[in-house]
């Protein structure tokens, strides 16, 4: 690619970048791109015509090459840089207790075989290693969990997965399921019939699918009843062969309605259960299905199960230090042993079990 320090063992490094044209989409507009780098990992970033010149601490210049190249090498492939994948980059680099990637792995996850999902109207690319192996699961299983906080593209990747199957023909249709419980609030009576009752519940599953299909597509489909969308307690004595099956906001779902749903599985058809579970809103004292099931269901053939970590939270970076401050001041209550308000807190991808659901049962 032509990109490699000029002086490795000067105190800044050089970087230079043959195409002034993918250079300039690599910095984004207004250099916003290399001030969000230079934010993360604590250098200065200077541009002189072809060349980036890094400034910093050894160690925070090496990072920051590391991400540089892999953004430079994704622009050369003809696949756009945006802020999300900056922060994708940057996640991919500084990834907690995850072994930190060298160059050559990093440029290889760019380079060949990216994971892409073409809808109707967009590509969607996972942006983060815990939501590539969890596209991965949910075509490669017929059951799949999907587990971690707001934000982390469980619910839009599933979506996405499931319009990529129908169009394909692998499936006949999508079911998209949610428990129809307020979030903290009393709602009382809402006027309506039976759809505009439910669907405020539901507006999460038609914001994504209105992201993957044009409008006269969607509601034709919709029409077909080759998309469903219906609360969880309308799925009870029904059998679903060749669809898409996803329960959304699963930690909701109590143990008997999880159980009624996972037998509704029929031939050919694939079903993906995603759910937080520091944000359960069932009634105090009532066990949430998610949390049964992980711990049932662990070790069986056949069912995967995804965690994700605010470190994969792709919304807003604010959103993923949001989750990491309300987890820090739980783990503070525990530590002088006062109860704390979240129903769980997210462990890391290798030891899933730490802070969760214990194999065998019970919380941890």
């Amino acid at each position: 690619m032509g990109l490699a320090p000029t002086n490795p063992a000067a105190t800044e490094t050089l970087i230079e970048f043959p195409d002034n044209r993918l250079l300039i989409d690599l910095c984004g507009p207004h250099d916003r791109h290399l001030a969000r780098i230079e934010q993360a990992l604590g250098v200065h970033i200077l541009r002189r015509g072809n060349l980036l010149e890094l400034v910093g601490p050894a160690a925070s210049q090496a990072e920051a090459a590391q991400v540089l190249r892999a953004l430079y090498a994704r622009l050369e492939q003809g696949r756009a840089v945006e802020a999300a994948d900056v922060e994708a980059a940057l996640r991919m680099e500084t990834g907690g207790d995850t072994p930190a990637l060298t160059p050559a792995e990093q440029l290889e996850m760019f380079a060949h075989g990216p994971i892409e999902l073409r809808t109707r109207k967009k590509v969607v690319e996972p942006r983060t290693d815990a939501q590539k192996d969890y596209v991965r699961a949910l075509f490669g299983n017929e059951l799949a969990f999907g587990i971690g906080p707001a934000g982390t593209g469980k619910t839009y990747l599933a979506v996405a997965v499931g319009v990529t199957m129908l169009m394909g023909g692998q499936v006949d249709r999508i079911v998209l399921s949610r428990p129809a419980v307020e979030a903290g609030e009393r709602l009382g009576f809402l006027p309506g019939d039976m759809k505009e009752k439910v669907d405020p519940y539901m507006q999460p599953l038609y914001d994504a699918l209105n992201d993957f299909l044009p409008a006269k597509q969607m509601q034709k489909l919709m029409e077909e009843k080759r998309i469903e969308i219906a609360p969880l307690a309308f799925m009870r004595g029904r059998t679903l062969a060749s669809s898409f099956v996803v329960l959304d906001e699963a930690q909701n779902a109590t143990s008997m309605q999880m159980k009624m749903f996972l037998t509704r599985l029929g031939e050919g058809s694939r079903m993906v259960i995603t759910g937080d579970r520091t944000q359960v809103d069932l009634p105090r004292g009532v066990a949430s299905g998610l949390s049964d099931a992980e711990r049932i269901l662990k070790g069986v053939p056949g069912i995967s199960f995804s965690y994700f970590t605010a470190k994969d939270v792709v919304r807003h970076p604010l959103v993923a230090r949001v989750i990491q401050a309300y987890d820090a001041d739980d783990e503070a209550a525990r530590a002088r042993g006062e109860p704390s308000d979240s129903r769980g807190q997210y462990p890391s991808r290798r030891n899933p079990f730490a802070g969760g659901v214990r194999e065998g049962g019970g919380e941890a």
